[in-house]
């Protein structure tokens, strides 16, 4: 399963009035490893100065590397983190994902480029 969703957050899901604090809230509390990824990527951008902060670091276990993947997976959870931080993202595997100030369009096109994921396959990362 994707997300713990409590009671009253499915209730709230069935009569169409889920905010996105409430949606944030739940992605947080449900993929903590993922979410923390993604602060901390946020926090580099908006510190760094450049156009893009992305993560190098693989996922220690598979349980954090699911979390990566159902977080990125999902347009509605992408789509609410970027709303929630004014950034973009984009994901190239099991643990490199991007965040984008939301004028960077090239930088944004380099990192989803055919060429850009080819470069960045390894042997290590075949199971991830």
């Amino acid at each position: 399963m994707s997300l713990q969703v409590a009671p009253d957050l499915l209730e709230k899901a069935r009569e169409g009035s889920v905010s996105d604090a409430e949606f944030i809230g739940c992605i947080r509390g449900s993929l903590p490893y993922a979410w923390a990824m993604v602060e901390r990527l946020v926090g580099e951008l908006r510190t760094g100065g450049a156009q893009l902060a992305t993560n190098e670091r693989a996922p220690e276990t598979d349980a954090e590397r699911g979390q990566v993947l159902r977080m990125m997976a999902s347009d509605a959870m992408r789509n609410a983190i970027q709303r929630h931080y004014g950034v973009r993202l984009a994901f190239q595997n099991c643990h490199r994902v991007a965040v984008f100030e939301p004028g960077a369009a090239g930088a944004h096109d380099r990192f989803t480029s055919t060429e850009a994921q080819l470069l960045n396959q390894s042997p290590a990362l075949l199971n991830c």
